[in-house]
């Protein structure tokens, strides 16, 4: 099983380490985007303690980033 990330830790590994920028906040939820190639990629986070398996999977597909990559960073 896989370590369970808050929100936080997530967008700190998604702009620190696959160059994502925080473009807006809306509540409890983050706007990250980056541009890669004349293709602009963006996910949303939301600001929860713990995010379940299925919004981590989510994000990171929206994203365009591998779990395995993502796990190397943690």
């Amino acid at each position: 099983m896989a370590k369970i990330f808050s929100g936080k830790q997530v967008i700190k590994i998604l702009c620190r380490q696959f160059d994502f920028v925080e473009v807006s906040q809306k509540g409890s939820h983050v706007k990250l985007r980056k541009t890669l190639f004349n293709q602009t990629i963006a996910t949303i986070v939301p600001l929860h303690k713990e995010l379940s398996r299925g919004t981590f999977r989510g994000i990171l597909d929206l994203a365009q980033v591998s779990e395995e990559d993502f796990l190397k960073f943690k």
